[in-house]
């Protein structure tokens, strides 16, 4: 039963990072072409540190 609830929370907290990252994703692309360098390749990295942890937490948990 704890498993269960454990698995259902970390699907539920990937989801929300999955979203999160869509949504960084949608208003940074906008700015791109106006940003400083640099500014696109840390917003990659971030989005590629949201997808990867949002990974481990079903990897990890199941």
């Amino acid at each position: 039963m704890i498993q269960a609830m454990d698995a259902a929370r970390r699907q539920g907290l990937q989801k929300d990072l999955r979203a999160l990252a869509a949504n960084i994703r949608a208003d940074a692309q906008d700015r791109y072409n106006s940003s400083e360098p640099g500014w696109q390749a840390g917003v990659e990295w971030t989005l590629l540190w949201i997808e990867n942890t949002a990974s481990q937490l079903t990897e990890n948990g199941s």
